[in-house]
Protein backbone atom coordinates (compact mmCIF):
# COMPACT_ATOMS: atom_id res chain seq x y z
CA UNK A 1 0.00 0.00 0.00
CA UNK A 2 1.09 3.52 -0.64
CA UNK A 3 1.66 5.87 2.24
CA UNK A 4 3.44 8.51 0.20
CA UNK A 5 3.66 9.63 -3.39
CA UNK A 6 5.84 7.05 -5.20
CA UNK A 7 7.82 9.72 -7.03
CA UNK A 8 10.09 12.53 -5.90
CA UNK A 9 8.11 15.57 -7.01
CA UNK A 10 11.18 17.77 -6.55
CA UNK A 11 12.84 15.93 -9.45
CA UNK A 12 9.88 16.40 -11.80
CA UNK A 13 9.86 19.23 -14.30
CA UNK A 14 7.41 21.96 -13.34
CA UNK A 15 5.41 21.40 -16.53
CA UNK A 16 4.99 17.69 -15.70
CA UNK A 17 3.87 17.97 -12.06
CA UNK A 18 0.14 17.84 -12.78
CA UNK A 19 0.48 14.73 -14.95
CA UNK A 20 2.64 12.96 -12.37
CA UNK A 21 0.26 13.78 -9.52
CA UNK A 22 -2.65 12.38 -11.55
CA UNK A 23 -0.66 9.22 -12.31
CA UNK A 24 0.19 8.84 -8.62
CA UNK A 25 -3.52 9.19 -7.85
CA UNK A 26 -4.32 6.44 -10.35
CA UNK A 27 -1.72 4.17 -8.76
CA UNK A 28 -3.13 4.81 -5.28
CA UNK A 29 -6.68 4.05 -6.41
CA UNK A 30 -5.62 0.84 -8.17
CA UNK A 31 -3.83 -0.24 -4.99
CA UNK A 32 -6.99 0.45 -3.00
CA UNK A 33 -9.12 -1.53 -5.48
CA UNK A 34 -6.79 -4.50 -5.20
CA UNK A 35 -6.76 -4.31 -1.41
CA UNK A 36 -10.56 -4.12 -1.04
CA UNK A 37 -11.22 -6.87 -3.57
CA UNK A 38 -8.65 -9.16 -1.95
CA UNK A 39 -10.12 -8.53 1.49
CA UNK A 40 -13.63 -9.16 0.11
CA UNK A 41 -12.50 -12.56 -1.11
CA UNK A 42 -11.25 -13.43 2.38
CA UNK A 43 -14.07 -12.33 4.69
CA UNK A 44 -16.77 -14.74 5.77
CA UNK A 45 -19.41 -12.10 6.52
CA UNK A 46 -21.46 -11.34 3.42
CA UNK A 47 -22.31 -7.80 4.59
CA UNK A 48 -18.62 -6.95 5.00
CA UNK A 49 -17.97 -8.42 1.54
CA UNK A 50 -20.70 -6.23 0.04
CA UNK A 51 -19.29 -3.10 1.67
CA UNK A 52 -15.74 -3.86 0.55
CA UNK A 53 -16.85 -4.47 -3.03
CA UNK A 54 -18.94 -1.29 -3.00
CA UNK A 55 -15.94 0.71 -1.83
CA UNK A 56 -13.76 -0.95 -4.50
CA UNK A 57 -16.31 0.11 -7.10
CA UNK A 58 -16.11 3.71 -5.85
CA UNK A 59 -12.33 3.57 -6.20
CA UNK A 60 -12.80 2.51 -9.84
CA UNK A 61 -14.79 5.72 -10.34
CA UNK A 62 -11.88 7.65 -8.87
CA UNK A 63 -9.53 5.98 -11.38
CA UNK A 64 -11.84 7.19 -14.12
CA UNK A 65 -11.80 10.72 -12.75
CA UNK A 66 -8.00 10.83 -12.58
CA UNK A 67 -7.67 9.23 -16.02
CA UNK A 68 -10.13 11.69 -17.56
CA UNK A 69 -8.13 14.61 -16.20
CA UNK A 70 -4.85 13.04 -17.34
CA UNK A 71 -6.17 12.54 -20.86
CA UNK A 72 -7.31 16.17 -20.93
CA UNK A 73 -3.82 17.49 -20.19
CA UNK A 74 -1.59 14.82 -21.75
CA UNK A 75 -2.40 14.45 -25.43
CA UNK A 76 0.38 11.91 -25.94
CA UNK A 77 -1.23 9.71 -23.28
CA UNK A 78 -4.59 10.10 -25.02
CA UNK A 79 -3.07 9.13 -28.37
CA UNK A 80 -1.27 6.09 -26.93
CA UNK A 81 -4.40 4.92 -25.10
CA UNK A 82 -6.23 4.88 -28.42
CA UNK A 83 -3.29 3.12 -30.05
CA UNK A 84 -3.46 0.46 -27.33
CA UNK A 85 -7.18 -0.06 -27.98
CA UNK A 86 -6.48 -0.54 -31.68
CA UNK A 87 -3.74 -3.09 -30.97
CA UNK A 88 -6.07 -5.09 -28.72
CA UNK A 89 -8.71 -5.13 -31.48
CA UNK A 90 -6.14 -6.30 -34.03
CA UNK A 91 -4.81 -9.07 -31.78
CA UNK A 92 -8.11 -10.31 -30.41
CA UNK A 93 -10.46 -9.53 -33.27
CA UNK A 94 -12.90 -8.06 -30.75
Amino acid sequence: MLSKIPIDLEKIKKEDINKEVLRAGIIAELDAINLYEQMASLVTDENIRKILLDIAKEEKTHVGEFQTMLLMIDKEQEKELEHGKEEVKEITGI
